[in-house]
């Protein structure tokens, strides 16, 4: 696996506290070009970001995000192409993509996660993989993961908490009570597990300590590759891509499907037919989610007609996600 490493970067920076940085878009444009262009099968680089939040593709910003405490204290607030749920990054958290070959989602997700776990264990950290994408350490979260596909690669990026602000985490992030509670726990400070408490590394330590474990070479971009990256970023910093267009639906339901994750289902409808179908929430999008929802357009809301239009299987873009399952909330 080849490491991917900038030029001198001179402009654009974020300039913060005398720190001048890339923001969250930049790394997520410079995964899916790195994706699209470089021939290596396996690609990885460990990035950090000013105090950010960053949602999944299908999420509302507003049912995620605490616009007010974000604004207050200048947290960026971005949207990533992959699904699941919302995360906080700062610079005391590693954010790590791999860029790879193969379209087994299982599977590179396995490989993903085991890949960190084997890494923490090295270092004499007792880690775990658990749930859908999650890393733990004595039951607490120490890094969570997401996934998509873009030009027929895969990219699967994760978060490494080594000694996040945990107000900010708390304050800037709103998950649902139901969510907290389907996890047994009463809040996200309990949840989660800080390497600083686990290791005598250093947070760069721990970047050339995964480097050097993960990686057996190096490829350097070009000026020209980090301009190419510029101009696929602005794609991410455009309010219709951050914030999305929401307009108001005749129907709303909500419903959480064990192992799937959260759901809110909005149909606009006419006469009880399916003029438009958006599925918002904090699963894994691993297929053309618009293909799914456009075969709903114009079709009655029943179950016959739903049955009838439908793909034999939906777990193909929503993973474990049955079909049946989809057509029941269509009807709720």
């Amino acid at each position: 696996m080849k490491y991917i490493t900038l030029p001198v970067i001179t402009q654009p920076k974020v300039s913060l506290h005398g720190v001048e940085e890339r923001r969250v878009t930049f790394y997520l444009a410079m995964e899916e070009y790195v994706a699209r262009h470089l021939v290596e099968p396996d690609c990885f680089f460990i990035w950090q970001v000013a105090p950010s939040v960053i949602f999944g593709r299908n999420q509302l910003i507003a049912n995620e995000v605490n616009l007010a405490f974000c604004r207050s204290r200048g947290i960026g607030m971005y949207r990533r192409k992959s699904g699941g749920g919302c995360v906080y990054a700062d610079r005391g958290n590693l954010m790590l993509s791999l860029v790879t070959t193969g379209g087994d989602v299982g599977f590179i997700y396995n490989r993903y996660v085991n890949m960190v776990v084997l890494v923490l264990q090295r270092m004499g950290i007792d880690a775990r993989a658990t749930g859908r994408n999650d890393v733990v350490i004595d039951g607490r979260k120490v890094s969570g993961t997401a996934y998509y596909r873009t030009n027929g690669r895969s990219i699967v990026h994760g978060t490494l908490l080594y000694d996040t602000d945990m107000e900010n985490m708390v304050g800037a992030i709103t998950p649902s009570s139901e969510k907290l509670l389907s996890k047994g726990v009463e809040s996200v400070r309990q949840r989660i597990a800080l390497l600083k408490d686990h290791t005598d590394m250093t947070i760069e330590q721990l970047k050339q300590f995964l480097r050097n474990e993960l990686c057996d070479g190096e490829v350097k971009l070009s000026a020209a590759d980090v301009e190419a990256i510029e101009k696929l970023e602005q794609e991410y910093l455009t309010d219709a891509f951050i914030f999305g267009n929401n307009p108001k639906y005749t129907l709303c339901r909500h419903s959480r499907v064990e192992g799937v994750g959260e759901m809110d289902l909005r149909l606009e409808l006419k006469n009880n037919t399916i003029v438009k179908a958006d599925l918002v929430g904090d699963y894994f999008l691993v297929g053309d989610l618009d293909g799914l929802l456009d075969c709903l357009k114009g079709v009655e809301r029943s179950r016959e007609a739903l049955e009838a239009v439908l793909p034999p299987r939906v777990d193909d873009v929503i993973p474990h996600f049955e079909r049946n399952q989809f057509i029941n909330l269509l009807l709720l």
